[in-house]
């Protein structure tokens, strides 16, 4: 065999030659502070949209009542947004990359 085959031999393959010496770990400091900023907004999201059904008033289930309140701006939009935020921070958290 000439000089040029003989460096990539099946031997070889697969073996390191140099040992890293870097951090086993993916996720850096800043990814689990974005982690956890994101898991906040969806827990904040789900706790806002909780109260009473459509037909508990004043804390009594009434068939011959509707409560309005299962359309407020709060349970709405306001919560909804916040939990698709903390998903979007928890994607965004996953995918960054750790500096090294």
């Amino acid at each position: 065999m000439s000089k040029k085959n003989k460096k990539f031999s099946a031997d070889s393959i697969g073996k390191s030659t140099e040992v890293s010496e870097h951090n086993p770990f993916y996720f850096g400091k800043e990814n689990y502070r974005l982690m956890l900023i994101g898991l906040a907004l969806i827990i904040i999201g789900f706790l806002l949209m909780m109260g009473a059904d459509a037909n508990t008033v004043d804390g009594k289930y009434d068939p011959n009542l509707w409560n309005e309140g299962i359309f407020s701006i709060r349970r709405i939009r306001i919560a909804p947004m916040l939990v698709i935020a903390g998903f979007a921070i928890e994607v965004y958290a996953i995918l960054k990359r750790k500096k090294n």
